[in-house]
């Protein structure tokens, strides 16, 4: 048995644990870094990277099959998914090399193997015992499933979807979320007959319900069938498919069931609960500076209540390390962090929606302006439609940025800043937004909103 001794302790190396080693090491603090699997996490290995891997592989498939409207002759002749993977492996594998490079450059010395935390300042690892000054959990996250639904076989959840050697002829997907729709995305784009499952009354039913509804429409026409406010019932599994059941008797035949029902924190048997830290359903509880009730502990990414985004969790591992060092580094609220939804057309957003906005002002404290992507002249080049809907506080802020349309994600940066900042349309009005752009959009939606519309 051994012991070392670290300034911060880092149980998790995904996209949270990792960026709170890497800032901790630039202040000045020695870090030890305890991963069971892989550096990089879910984000990398599992989730963000590879499955956007596979949906720019849809992506070129769908641009093939309608080059001609391009006045470029290409034949389309299927999907090769042994390549596509290979492209998506690759893809890991580099960015994976990378983050081991830039770990090993800074200093941070990496444990492998799983922890357990043995009190407030000890993770113990096999026989190993990490003492830390201050420890960070950053667990992260595995793929749920409903009450009596058994993954296996044709069931299955996105980490074995990502790695499915061919293209099912049809799919059911139960959940309509963000992995739901991304999925069913790439699998129509490869050829597949996909319906959706979702409980609720709207596909992607945590955005902006205009959003919502034109994602609706969007997959009508691309073929994507879905069941809303419907809940499942039951699956049965044969030789070659599923049946699956919903509440209301109506039956779904596919090849295979995805579950994509969201994600649950993965906490259980890791010593939290013994050593005293409050927990709730799994996750574990934090106040706004990522702090549990354990002095010198804390929290970070998926499994702190609140939004499951790589992005919140790397920006809550800089703001742990920058907490610890004393900086007193500023509170980024859940509304204000962007989200990205990569199917297609993809949905970006920020910020509260319509009817949040109003439940927290007052209906008529809230105006709102939204603009047609057919009037701007890179979406009709991309031959993509869908709009940008603005919330704001009337005479006051922008509270809200909504998008729905290819590549829309790209713009979800200045929308990020303009929430954040506190942003009048007036303010943002005379900016210049370059010609032709996608991002122009973006100004004339401020601009309609500060009460001078050009196109609208």
């Amino acid at each position: 048995m051994s012991e070392q001794n670290f300034d911060l302790v880092v149980l998790g190396g995904g996209s949270g644990g990792y960026a709170a080693a890497l800032r901790a090491v630039q202040l000045g603090l020695t870090v030890g870094l305890i991963e069971k699997d892989k550096l990089g996490g879910t984000c990398l290995h599992l989730g963000c990277i590879p499955t956007k891997a596979l949906l720019h592989s849809a992506e070129v498939a769908d641009v093939s099959r309608e080059a001609a409207k391009y006045g470029v002759k290409t034949q389309f002749e299927g999907i090769d998914m042994p390549a596509v993977n290979a492209f998506r492996k690759g893809i890991v594998a580099s960015k994976f090399k990378g983050l081991q490079g830039l770990i090993k450059s800074r200093g941070i010395t990496v444990i492998q193997g799983e922890g357990r935390l043995t009190s407030p300042t000890t993770v113990q690892v096999g026989e190993n015992t990490i003492v830390g000054k201050n420890i960070v959990l950053a667990t992260g996250s595995y793929s749920r499933s409903l009450p009596g639904l058994a993954i296996g076989g044709r069931v299955m959840t996105s980490e074995h979807a990502l790695e499915l050697e061919f293209v099912p002829q049809k799919v059911a997907v139960l959940g309509g979320g963000v992995i739901g729709a991304e999925f069913a995305s790439v699998w129509k784009s490869f050829g597949a007959d996909v319906t959706i499952i979702e409980a609720l009354p709207h596909l992607v039913p945590n955005e902006e319900e205009s959003i919502s509804k034109q994602l609706e429409r969007a997959f009508r026409k691309r073929g994507i069938e879905y069941s809303l406010g419907v809940r499942f019932q039951s699956v049965t599994q044969h030789e070659n498919g599923v049946v699956v059941t919903l509440e209301n008797g109506t039956v779904i035949e596919a090849e295979i069931l995805l579950v994509a029902v969201g994600r649950g924190p993965s906490t259980a048997g890791l010593g939290f609960e013994e050593v005293g830290v409050t927990m709730d359903r799994g996750f574990v509880l934090t106040d706004e500076r990522l702090a549990t009730n354990i002095p010198g502990v804390f929290a970070v990414g998926d499994i702190v209540p609140g939004l499951q985004l790589a992005h919140r969790g790397f920006q809550q591992g800089i703001f742990v390390a920058e907490e610890i060092a004393g900086l007193n580094p500023i509170v980024v609220d859940d509304l204000n962090i962007p989200k990205v939804t990569y199917c297609d057309p993809e949905i970006a957003s920020v910020g509260y929606s319509e009817a949040k906005a109003a439940e927290k002002f007052g209906a008529d404290q809230i105006s709102t302006f939204e603009y047609n992507l057919g009037g701007n002249g890179k979406s009709s080049i991309l031959g993509t439609a869908g709009s940008i809907k603005l919330v704001r506080v009337k005479d006051g802020p922008i509270l809200g940025v909504h998008m729905i349309g290819a590549r829309v994600g790209e713009l979800i940066g200045e929308g990020q800043l303009v929430v954040n900042w506190e942003a009048y349309p007036e303010d943002i009005a005379p900016f210049l937004h370059a010609h032709p752009t996608q991002n122009e959009a973006l100004g004339e939606a401020f601009l309609a909103l500060a009460g001078k519309p050009l196109h609208a």
